[in-house]
């Protein structure tokens, strides 16, 4: 871990920056490799301000806040980077879990029987009040589709009209109850 502590219109003191050494090990847990830290500590009116960078190989992380004690910012920084460390190496391992996951479906699958059974594909449309006939003539124009679902205008109720095997007449089921 490289850190750099820079002060403006503040000096940085020994104190502060063993302060800050001693709380960026929190954050130390988190890395296998090398990785560098900016410091940037200022005073602005009655607030004191501490900015944090972590510079890591394959993130940067980042926390700025102000608080009357420097102590108290720089604590409030470690939780904030902390957070954010925590927050990406879950996605990250989420991710990497998630891809051997979908790897090893993908040769599970390959190895698999062709499907069969199971209900492959689910559309969506909307159910509209029509007429019997006017259902005849929404299949008649779509040639792709061989039924129509549609709620039947004088009995309320569901029905589905149907192309025979014939291709030239129609078949109506209606529910008894």
């Amino acid at each position: 871990m490289n850190i750099k502590i820079t002060g403006k219109e503040l000096k940085a003191t020994e104190a502060i920056k063993d302060y800050v050494e001693k709380k960026l090990e929190r954050i130390q847990k988190y890395f296998d490799e090398d990785f560098d830290v900016n410091v940037t500590i200022k005073t602005e009116g009655a607030y004191q301000i501490a900015e944090m960078h972590v510079i890591t190989k394959a993130s940067t992380y980042r926390a700025v806040t102000e608080h009357k004690d420097l102590y108290a910012s720089i604590d409030k920084n470690i939780d904030i980077l902390e957070g954010q460390i925590r927050k990406t190496k879950t996605k990250r391992e989420r991710l990497n879990k998630e891809d051997s996951i979908r790897v090893k479906e993908l040769n599970f699958a390959e190895e698999e029987k062709p499907i069969e059974d199971e209900i492959l594909k689910t559309i969506y449309y909307d159910i509209k009040p029509i007429a019997p006939e006017d259902a005849k003539l929404k299949l008649e124009d779509m040639p792709r589709n061989n039924f129509l679902t549609f709620i039947n205008v004088d009995t309320g109720k569901v029905n589905v009209i149907f192309r025979l095997k014939d291709g030239k007449n129609y078949g109506l089921v209606e529910p008894e109850a």
